[in-house]
């Protein structure tokens, strides 16, 4: 059965949106019918350099040269190639426009407030990148941002990629092997960080960190020390720190000087989540990343001047590389740093009432969070100007849908979507053409193959399997850093399938054509032969008021795998036998007798990364009594610890 229609957007608001625009012009470009969203991303994928060149044009990419190839080796995955020929900067992409109009507007805590034009984020910019210039930095050149999310990361990037450097940045919770596991792999030669941080209305320095960071990153020449939680940081023991303001005293803001590069050249290296190893080094680069954030922003998300655009997230999270390009569609960004719940829970809506907020973006987890804490801001707040509320880092389940439009806003357009780090973008998101079905993703992103396979490597609908895209797209990696051959970069994505992105997400297409992400294909539990996604029991067991927070492993026992449930309660409560009943009754009730936990564990907390996503496989080795090899990658290693030698799994 058709899960239930929850929103839709009016006709008129349909025909005026940028993808009916964007398609309408299609047709008059290539001469084809696309009547609806389903018929345009077809045409998407089977003429895709028809697709990519149409983007160009109607996206106003700034450029020194186009040339003449779209494309080279398009059938090839890995090895496929976009727009070969042209010649790009990232930088002059972002800065279009130069003017009283605002740029970023940025909250702190309760602690630092600040708005910027465009006009002052231009000379910004161009002071910092004259003095990297005069320093030395180079196209190519590496450099590090040990950053909170705050005006003058995005600056900072914005001066490196304009020389044609390449930017990569960590949030100032990660501690230094977190640091180093990640910068030290890439050689940096500038390391820009911050003062210090504040989270949960407390002031944390990054000060006391940085010589042992630099003691083990060799290849860093300067460090740049931006103030943040004080006005005059003291950087005398920091090897070769000199504050920002410093650093730029004697620079005069003037027309930046735009360093061409190739489409195909190094722009982020962003890392894996690092919790079972040292942390992938994924390279990506300009030109594809610039036309894959376009199509989300322009037709997944409806983004234009007008909007003001937020997500919370931090610096060492893909969504800051996302959300940092809404300037190239010259919206404001509005960045926020700290905690989301304090002082309580109502921090990020006040936050969308006050700047005027478009599209509101989030985590699933924080949708959850609000609900089980019982926010209702339809009630507590306006939300009048947030037309868009995304949702991703995981699943979305249905109640979460329920919670958005029965407790958040009515009308709204709720966009839960689905991607990765590994291209730095979206499989699945939202679509302003199809309606908002209760606990589905609506569409597959323009230009993407986007399909699900059976093991055996063929597309199935309406079951689960592995989500994959089977036809090369201009953000695939360039490859990952210290891999000369290749071979880490193909096994990571496709080793499964050939010549098939093989993603690594157990998924499911429906009926009417959404999409359901059931967890982590290397995190599925196999029960009795079924895979069983790790998201099916949380949706059935987080539903229960007494239970906060939910994690499941598949445990090794008796020469077969049995299911273990972690549960975090409220507060008082313990898991006695009647909650467990419980527990079981709502699993087996809603799902089947396989997904029934073997068995059940009270913690107090559980792990997750610095991203907020729960580490299941981190557990699982915990569980057996394995070493989890790089704890730095969690933002609450500590609580690893309650998932040792239970004795409850010993028997």
């Amino acid at each position: 059965m058709a899960a239930p229609v929850l929103w839709e957007a009016s006709k008129e608001r349909k025909e005026s949106s940028n993808t009916w625009s964007f398609m309408k012009e299609a047709e008059r470009r290539h001469g084809v019918d696309l009547p609806d969203y389903d018929a345009f991303h077809r045409w998407s994928i089977e003429q895709p350099e028809a697709f990519w060149d149409t983007c160009w044009d109607l996206f106003d990419i700034r450029a020194s040269e186009k040339g003449e190839r779209l494309s080279e080796k398009i059938d090839r995955m890995p090895g496929a190639r976009f727009f070969p020929d042209a010649r790009i900067n990232w930088a002059e992409n972002l800065l279009r426009r130069r003017d009283d109009g605002l740029a970023i507007i940025f909250r702190g805590e309760d602690k630092a407030r600040s708005e910027m034009t465009w006009a002052e984020l231009y000379d910004a910019v161009s002071r910092l990148a004259q003095a990297l210039r005069a320093d030395g930095l180079q196209a190519g050149d590496r450099v590090a941002a040990y950053m909170p999310n705050i005006p003058e990361t995005v600056i900072a990037m914005l001066a490196v990629t304009s020389i044609g450097g390449v930017f990569t940045s960590a949030s100032p919770d990660f501690g230094i092997q977190g640091v180093l596991d990640r910068f030290g792999q890439v050689e940096p030669k500038v390391l820009i960080s911050a003062d210090g941080y504040y989270y949960n209305g407390k002031t944390h320095s990054s000060l006391d960190r940085l010589p042992a960071i630099m003691e083990g990153m060799p290849t860093v020449e300067r460090v740049i020390v931006v103030p943040y939680t004080n006005p005059s940081p003291d950087v005398s023991n920091i090897p070769k720190a000199v504050t920002l303001d410093a650093y730029v005293a004697d620079y005069t803001a003037g027309d930046i000087d735009f360093t061409p590069r190739g489409f195909n050249d190094p722009l982020y290296i962003v890392y894996s989540s690092g919790t079972t190893g040292v942390p992938k080094c994924i390279v990506h680069g300009i030109g594809g990343v610039l036309m894959k954030h376009l199509t989300e922003h322009r037709l997944m998300s409806e983004i234009s001047a007008d909007d003001r655009v937020f997500w919370f997230t931090t610096t060492g999270w893909m969504m800051w590389n996302w959300l940092v390009t809404a300037l190239a569609s010259e919206a404001t960004i509005v960045l926020y740093d700290g905690s989301p719940f304090y002082p309580d829970g109502n921090v990020l809506f006040d936050l969308a009432d006050e700047a005027g907020i478009t599209m509101f973006g989030n985590s699933a987890k924080f949708i959850d969070a609000c609900n089980k804490a019982g926010l209702e801001p339809a009630k507590t707040h306006s939300l009048a100007s947030v037309r868009t509320l995304g949702s991703t880092g995981s699943p979305l389940v249905p109640e979460g849908f329920d919670y958005v439009y029965g407790k958040v806003k009515q009308d709204l357009h709720l966009a839960s979507v689905s991607g990765g780090t590994d291209l730095l973008g979206c499989f699945f998101g939202g679509c302003i053409l199809k309606p908002v079905r209760r606990g589905e993703i609506q569409a597959k992103a323009p230009g993407m193959a986007t399909a699900i396979y059976s093991e055996d490597g063929q597309p199935v609908t309406g079951e689960k399997g592995e989500l994959v895209c089977d036809r090369s797209f201009p953000s695939m990696p360039i490859g990952f850093w210290n891999d000369p051959d290749g071979q880490r970069y193909h096994d990571a994505y496709y080793a499964k399938y050939p010549n098939v992105w093989c993603h690594g997400d157990w998924c499911e297409e429906t009926e009417d054509g959404g999409f359901v992400i059931y967890g982590r294909s290397d995190a599925t539990l196999n029960s009795g032969g079924v895979r069983i996604g790790t998201a099916e029991i949380y949706r059935q067991v987080e539903k229960l008021d007494q239970i906060v927070e939910s994690l499941v492993i598949g445990q090794e026992w008796d020469n077969d795998t049995r299911i273990v449930l972690f549960v975090v309660l409220r507060e008082g409560l313990q898991l006695d036998d009647e909650l467990q009943a419980a527990i079981r009754k709502q699993i087996r009730d809603n799902t089947t007798p396989r997904h029934v936990p073997a068995r059940m564990v009270q913690v107090p907390d559980i792990p997750r990364t610095k991203s907020n996503k729960i580490v299941e496989l981190a557990v699982r080795e915990v569980v057996h009594g394995r070493p989890v090899k790089n704890k730095e990658a969690l933002m609450n290693p500590e609580a690893l610890s309650h998932f040792e030698n239970r004795v409850e799994l010993s028997a």
